[in-house]
């Protein structure tokens, strides 16, 4: 996945990460810990910030161009990553008082 300025950890994002298939299960939404790359595993953190999920090693990744949706096959499913937004920085946070 090519995100700006990202090679293995990510600047904070939060995700919703879908399973896809014939059993889907729940969505995962959370902080997006280690960008998709293929061999690697996905990492999402939970906003409770004490659990993660992580999938197996990442075998393919597609994107749909112009949208911030990615499409990923692991090694045993298929998920679809969703980019919500971007955490805001401090120096953001801080100019939106």
């Amino acid at each position: 996945m090519a995100m700006p300025g990202v090679h293995g950890s990510v600047a904070p994002v939060e995700v919703v990460l879908r399973k896809l298939g014939p059993k889907p299960g729940r969505p995962v939404i959370g902080r997006l810990v280690r960008a998709p790359r293929r061999g690697a595993v996905v990492v999402i953190e939970f906003p409770d910030g004490l659990h993660e999920y992580v999938t197996t090693p990442v075998r393919r990744i597609l994107r749909v161009a112009g949208q911030e949706v990615y499409y990923l096959q692991t090694t045993n499913s298929r998920y679809r990553l969703e980019v919500r937004r971007s955490a805001p920085s401090s120096s953001e946070s801080s100019q939106a008082r």
